[in-house]
């Protein structure tokens, strides 16, 4: 290779070891760029490197690919992956022999591939059901498992004991462990605890807490005893709970009293307010209640039943199992209910996409009012792994040491946390050779934050993966069966068939993304919205005559079957892996003094990565536009009414919104606008 030991030394390395580094790349043999990058992570790169250095040889051996916008794969497939992977036991026993054939089959055949996962996954039921899937109703309103009767519940336990369901660490304590039987016995304990209580199946049961193990045990249990759990962040401000409250109508909430922050205390039980009615079961962060309870509250302790037997409640497979939320374009937020099936596409993406097997560890910094928070407890579980849960903050060195000591094997996360472990170099001397895969979901990713996580692991892949709380998992992933390429994803998701149309309705290299279902997990109805206004209303059939559903995410095909994510083509913007609608923050922001109309974009950084907020404001006319002031007092705005998490990037006056004929804002000219400006 023609490196120079100058280039070397600038990437931090010292003059004698840059000169010895330069001398061994020089004496490599001319090989193909796949092989001499396989032979430099095998040979050359290790963690303790300074990152520079890995990237100026990846830069280098992938000059061409980089420079033509060709995919440039970091990651290959070994032998494990090829031999013992969940996906490649599926293709030896289906005689296929490629991703692409096995997607072909299965959105070919889907009642035989939703068959096979089912059984893949050992999917308990009560009663068998007499056929997998029917759309004599129609294609939207498919049925699946008609006939059958089971608890979802049943199968994250199924004949586990003493393997361990959950490690956890909470603060600086030791590590610890559950095991299935204790997580069972819990999950009973909440299950037995509602049933005593008076609460039947149906009932909707609110959950406002951080992930925990008791929080997993009361989303089980929940579900166990058929009721309904109502997922709700816990960063939410009351304001935004209050709002999903009132959609659902809840008869109980499990709430905790406190929730630490690194070094701050950050009040959740006050968020119900005095007046509210709706009554609360408040755990303590630490050993004991750290607020007075109102009047009929009740804590932890004195809910739980003594009865540790599990009795999961028969359920029709489109009973609801959990309702979450995913913002409209039109203000409030989509409630949208997850049924017994929804699971199945949750797990199913896990054993498929992110090949969690028996023994495997996963970790994944989210929360049970996210939808990965239900996702990470199926995929998990039901799959046989252990959970690793974590209350240290996801972007700490502390949380680093967690997944280090934890001996994560499936670590996921959202691109900005990567982004700050990185700015922090928050992994250095950490061994995280056990990881086997990452995965990266919520925002679009920045190649250059994904080539450094996976370096250091001693490169493994990051499974790029993109779906929506309306479709249980991802539509677009990767696989450990195919090189992966930093930021790119690697093909669609198993079982999932979708379009990419231009604005004229043909299909395009870079376009809109349009669903064509039915898909085992994709939802068919809503709590309080049209489910067919908001998804199928007003779409021509597809270029063969295919029912098509919206969805909203712009992607570009690439070469080799890779794909790139372009953000949203309508008003929804994803803000540290969190969906949220322009609108919602554009109603709270004109609160703001002296401005009159407020447009909210999401744009991507110039080198790629999660989206950066930016508000454009059309100012009263007797007021002066005072940028920082400004900005200052939008950012509190958000922070007490809609979510600390969103921090806005900057703020521009405009003369005037620009509109389309029907007086919709255009934010792709607005976003092309701040462009334009930064460059």
């Amino acid at each position: 290779m023609d490196i120079t030991a100058a280039a070397l030394e600038n990437c931090g390395l010292s003059p004698e070891t840059a000169v010895q580094l330069q001398q061994r790349l020089q004496a490599l043999p001319s090989q193909h760029e796949n092989e001499l990058w396989q032979t430099l992570v095998t040979d050359f790169l290790t963690p303790e490197l300074p990152f520079a250095v890995h990237q100026l040889l990846y830069q280098s051996v992938y000059q061409r690919q980089l420079e033509s916008g060709t995919p440039a794969p970091a990651w290959f497939p070994g032998e494990r992956e090829l031999s013992e992977s969940n996906l490649a036991g599926w293709l030896n026993e289906l005689n296929l022999h490629s991703m692409e054939d096995l997607h072909s089959w299965s959105v070919h055949d889907r009642s035989h591939f939703t068959q096979k996962l089912i059984d893949s996954l050992r999917i308990r039921y009560q009663e068998p059901p007499r056929e997998i899937m029917n759309v004599e109703a129609g294609i939207e309103q498919v049925q699946w498992l008609t006939g059958a009767r089971l608890n979802i519940v049943e199968s994250c336990f199924r004949d586990k004991s003493d393997e361990t369901a959950v490690c956890f660490q909470k603060g600086s304590s030791e590590l610890q462990q559950l095991s299935y039987t204790e997580l069972k016995q819990l999950t009973a304990q909440v299950a037995n605890g509602l049933r005593e209580a008076g609460y039947e199946p149906g009932s909707r049961i609110a959950v406002m807490m951080p992930m925990t193990v008791e929080s997993v045990a009361i989303f089980l249990g929940i579900i166990a005893a058929g009721c309904v759990v109502v997922t709700i962040a816990d960063s939410f401000s009351a304001e935004e709970m209050q709002v999903r409250l009132k959609i659902t109508k809840p008869e109980l909430i499990f709430i905790q009293d406190v929730i630490s922050r690194g070094s701050r205390q950050l009040p959740l039980y006050t968020k119900l307010g005095a007046e509210q009615r709706l009554p609360a079961i408040v755990l303590p962060e630490q050993g004991t209640l750290q607020v007075p309870l109102r009047a009929g509250d009740r804590p932890w302790s004195e809910f739980l039943s003594e009865n540790r037997e599990l009795t999961c409640e028969p359920r029709n497979p489109h009973d609801e199992t959990t309702i979450l939320f995913s913002s409209g374009t039109t203000g409030n937020p989509k409630g949208i209910p997850w049924d017994q099936t929804t699971p199945i596409k949750s797990a199913g993406d896990g054993f498929l996409h992110h090949d969690i097997q028996a023994g495997d560890v996963v970790c994944w910094p989210t929360n049970l009012g996210w939808m990965m928070g239900p996702w990470l407890v199926y995929a998990t579980l039901i799959n046989d792994a252990t959970l690793a849960l974590s209350d240290a903050v996801p972007t700490s060195r502390s949380f680093c040491e967690f997944v280090q000591n934890a001996r994560v094997t499936m670590l996921g996360l959202v691109p900005s946390i990567v982004s700050a472990w990185r700015s922090q170099d928050s992994v250095a001397g950490l061994d995280w050779t056990q990881i086997k895969v990452f995965s990266s979901t919520g925002e679009c990713s920045n190649p250059d934050d994904m080539l450094w996580l996976m370096s250091r692991a001693g490169y493994r892949p990051v499974i790029e993966y993109c779906g929506g709380t309306e479709t249980g998992g991802g539509y677009i992933t990767g696989t450990v069966l195919k090189p992966g390429v930093p930021g790119l994803f690697a093909c669609p998701a198993v079982g999932f068939d979708w379009l990419l149309l231009d604005e004229t309705g043909h299909l395009t290299e870079n376009g809109e993304v349009f669903f064509v279902p039915p898909v085992i997990g994709l939802s068919t109805r809503l709590i309080n919205r049209d489910h067919h206004e908001v998804y199928f209303a007003d779409i021509p059939p597809g270029p063969e005559g295919e029912l098509l559903r919206r969805h909203g995410d712009q992607i570009e095909a690439l070469p080799d079957g890779y794909f790139r994510a372009q953000g949203r083509i309508d008003d929804a913007m994803n803000l540290g892996g969190i969906k949220v609608s322009s609108v919602q923050i554009e109603e709270l922001l004109t609160q703001a003094e002296g401005v009159r109309e407020v447009a909210a974009i999401a744009v991507p950084p110039a080198g790629g990565g999660p989206s950066l907020l930016v508000i454009y404001v059309v100012m009263q006319p007797e007021a002066n536009f005072e940028a920082e002031a400004l900005q200052s007092s939008m950012q509190q705005i958000i922070r007490s009414q809609l979510n600390p998490l969103f921090k806005i990037q900057a703020v521009r006056e405009i003369e005037q919104l620009p509109r389309t004929a029907s007086n919709k804002v255009m934010r792709r000219k607005l976003r092309d606008l701040f462009q334009g400006s930064e460059t």
